[in-house]
């Protein structure tokens, strides 16, 4: 891949979509394009057409979504499935119409079934149903990885998808109400030590099994997906290592120092029993992770430790 080429990242103040920026930047590449939501609407399907009009870049990178945990999730389903839509729809079509040699878009383990074997393999999608809680998302990221399949099909264009298991790192999102399990944990154990250790109330049980990528070595998957002409069109990204909620929050809370009690609020959902990734086709072709879990949740801590004071509560 030239170093000089157009690179829009959309999302690109964002978890993902920072981390992808700071690495293109320290692997040489010059020519990067990023547009905060003010500066240009994803869903405004004429906004998106004027962009890439005047524009005109060579590499786009889908980094952009409306995201939530499970209360999210449940609580605002409609925005979830449509928003996702549009932002993605103007995107694909948009990168098509003005022939973009390559799209990578990024989706989310969700898309698989939740009740699919374990782990989960890219031809599992569409096998069965989806886990209630999070299948609104699910279905528009489904639709956009549909869609990069396509034009891939119908126009021969490098566009790949790939799917990262659960995310977190460094700018990432610690507001209660939207938040993902990772980042509410370390506020929730933070707050309650910083106030004398008292108990911390989690969702559920604790008995899920869920796999954790930290966000730099998502950004990595992606800078090798860009400099790499993947031969198919949809890839699973993540450690291929699992644990309980219950075992991650004792980590957390050992990481964050709380001494106080974990009570588990078991009227709350679970959601699905398990999330584990199959990486086999990722690691064939040459990527693998390089952060293990305790070192990527020390350096979520040391960052959240240093930004809490500046963090916003995000309005739904």
């Amino acid at each position: 891949m030239d170093k000089n080429k157009k690179i829009y990242i959309a999302g690109h103040n964002g978890m993902v979509g920072s981390a992808i920026w700071r690495q293109l930047l320290s692997n040489g590449y010059t020519n990067l394009i990023g547009k905060s939501s003010k500066e240009l609407d994803l869903r405004n399907q004429f906004a998106v057409k004027e962009f890439f009009e005047k524009e005109q870049p060579d590499v786009v990178i889908d980094a952009a979504a409306r995201v939530g945990g499970i209360l999210a999730n449940n609580s605002y389903p409609y925005q979830f499935l449509m928003e996702n839509m549009q932002i993605q729809n103007n995107l694909i079509d948009n990168s098509l119409l003005n022939n973009v040699e390559k799209f990578i878009f990024l989706g989310s383990s969700c898309i698989y079934p939740k009740f699919a074997s374990q782990p989960l393999k890219e031809e599992y999608l569409l096998t069965d149903s989806l886990e209630p809680t999070n299948e609104w998302y699910a279905v528009a990221k489904i639709t956009g990885i549909k869609s990069c399949e396509a034009i891939r099909k119908q126009f021969d264009k490098d566009y790949v998808s790939l799917m990262p298991t659960n995310l977190y790192g460094t700018y990432d999102n610690f507001d209660l109400n939207t938040s993902h399990v990772l980042p509410a944990m370390i506020r929730k154990f933070h707050e309650a030590k910083v106030n004398n250790n008292t108990p911390v109330t989690l969702w559920g049980s604790g008995t899920p099994l869920r796999e954790f990528l930290f966000v730099d070595d998502m950004a990595a998957s992606v800078i090798f997906a860009l400099e790499n002409k993947l031969p198919e069109h949809l890839y699973n990204v993540g450690t291929g290592e699992d644990l309980t909620i219950k075992a991650l929050a004792e980590l957390i809370q050992s990481i964050v120092g709380h001494t106080g009690d974990i009570i588990w609020d078991s009227e709350k959902p679970d959601g699905t029993p398990r999330k584990l990734m199959d990486i086999s086709k990722m690691h064939a072709l040459g990527w693998k992770h390089k952060i293990g879990l305790s070192e990527g949740i020390q350096q979520t801590y040391q960052w959240f430790l240093e930004n809490q004071d500046n963090f916003k509560e995000v309005k739904i």
